[in-house]
């Protein structure tokens, strides 16, 4: 394959600025938000890297097509740190519920934790620590 098969996600919300605050929360980062025609995004940053591996995607609130759901595509995030844990003591801070907590993949893979955003996404994080 020339690139990774997953080159952008979105994560449905019912309340961006809500969802916002929770997401720099959790992983201290910015995300801009935009209008666009019947949709609020909440762009992810990207890399600084454009060659860095992995793919970056947004917040969408757009009630007629997305619905979030702790159901669906389980999404798992890059521990900006190296360590899941860092995460996931932000997550019930922020307003959100852990539900996984740091386990081991495999010695190979690493560690995973999850949790549940304050719209009622089931989302995971992921690292080598």
């Amino acid at each position: 394959m020339k690139s990774n098969i997953v080159c952008w996600f979105q994560i449905a919300v019912n309340d961006m600025e809500r969802a916002v605050k929770f997401y720099e929360t959790v992983f201290n980062f910015k995300i801009e938000i935009q209008n666009f025609g019947d949709e609020i995004l909440g762009w992810f940053p990207s890399a600084e890297n454009k060659n860095a591996p992995n793919s970056s995607g947004q917040l969408v609130y757009n009630p007629k097509y997305y619905k979030p759901n702790p159901n669906g595509t389980l999404i798992y995030f890059s521990s900006q740190m190296d360590d899941v844990n860092i995460e996931l003591s932000n997550v019930e801070y922020a307003g959100g519920k852990v539900i996984v907590q740091k386990k081991m993949i495999s010695k190979e893979i690493g560690y995973m934790g999850a949790f549940i955003d304050t719209e009622g996404n089931r989302i995971a994080v992921h690292s080598t620590k």
